[in-house]
């Protein structure tokens, strides 16, 4: 495993839902990056650690090779790949991501 395939799969795996994203949750510089932390604070998530790719080439890269997934953001949650901001979308629709979040209303 490479140097960043490392630092990533650390930060996916010490983290419980972790988000890959242009900018950060406060500042997102994009669309689909803003779009998913709409969505995880609309599921409830308060644990949220996000990465910004843009202040790292090397984690930007590695982070699409690690997945095999080639868009940001990308969101992992307890250590899996769930996917970007439409797969997040069309599973926060569905009732799929608050489950998967653990955050699902009664």
């Amino acid at each position: 495993m490479s140097d960043v395939h490392q630092r990533i799969d650390d930060l996916v795996k010490n983290h419980r839902v972790v988000l890959f994203m242009k900018g950060t949750a406060q500042f997102p510089m994009c669309g689909f990056s803003g779009r998913a932390v709409q969505i995880l604070k609309a599921c409830g998530v308060t644990d949220l650690k996000t990465v910004n790719v843009l202040e790292d080439e090397e984690i930007r890269q590695g982070v699409k090779e690690y997945a095999n997934w080639p868009t940001i953001p990308q969101l992992y949650v307890n250590g899996e790949f769930v996917g970007g901001s439409d797969i997040m979308m069309e599973m926060y629709e569905s009732g799929e991501l608050q489950q998967l979040l653990g955050t699902a209303q009664a």
